[in-house]
């Protein structure tokens, strides 16, 4: 092998390599882990799934529906490998929401939270854990869905309510749906890029005071428990 093929070689491993690294980093977070109360039983998730506190599921801010993630309580090295289904926590800090089985299971119940490590997971590697949840389906979701749309740019004042914040766009066309049916009010979205990725942020009703968005928050926030209210002009 002449120099210049040589050092091509070397070249391309070292860029495999940085690749390598930069993908193995990005799918690992260091941070506050808490878990579901108990009143949330029962109550449907982001991707339509309901809440058992039974599952071994999570909360992530933008992981896909679905993705596998493993879990590891800092203070005592305990794991667990939960399925995500759902968004959140929206509390600064906080990386991830565990169902109270896997809190359990990483021992901080009685703690609140606990400083975490998490990792994606490729599932084939690990088909023998126990800790697997099964996997299923989101409830409620269906294929060939329509909507019939009147899009317009807006620059809304005052406040809204935040429900959540998303990268699929069919979540949150079927999310605004049913917002907007729900409460007959104004659904607005916010799209932007977050670290190279479309994001869209649901927000409902226009309230010109603040006081009016937090008397319609306690309405939402029966089925949106993690809701809040956010001022137009600040975002």
């Amino acid at each position: 092998m002449d120099q210049t093929n040589l050092n091509t070689m070397r070249m391309t491993l070292l860029i495999l390599g940085v690749l390598s690294f930069s993908l193995l980093h990005a799918q690992v977070q260091n941070g506050q882990a808490s878990f579901y109360a108990d009143k949330f039983e029962g109550r449907p998730t982001a991707s339509g799934e309901k809440y058992s506190h039974s599952k071994l599921t999570a909360a992530h801010r933008s992981l896909p529906f679905g993705t596998m993630v493993k879990v590891t309580n800092l203070k005592n090295n305990k794991s667990v490998i939960v399925r995500i289904n759902d968004r959140g926590p929206f509390v600064k800090g906080r990386i991830i929401d565990l169902s109270k089985s896997a809190a359990q299971k990483l021992g901080f119940t009685h703690q609140g939270v606990t400083k975490v490590n998490i990792e994606v997971i490729n599932q084939a590697e690990e088909m023998a854990s126990t800790d697997i949840p099964e996997v299923v389906e989101p409830v409620g979701t269906e294929n060939n869905i329509f909507f019939n749309l009147e899009v317009e740019r807006t620059q809304p004042n005052g406040f809204g309510i935040q429900i959540g914040s998303f990268k699929e766009l069919g979540r949150v066309l079927e999310l605004s749906e049913n917002l907007k049916r729900s409460y007959q009010k104004e659904v607005i979205v916010q799209s932007r890029w977050i670290d190279g990725i479309r994001n869209y942020r649901v927000i409902v009703g226009h309230f010109k005071s603040q006081e009016r968005a937090e008397n319609f928050k306690g309405e939402v926030s029966k089925s949106y428990p993690d809701s809040f209210v956010v001022e137009y002009l600040k975002l």
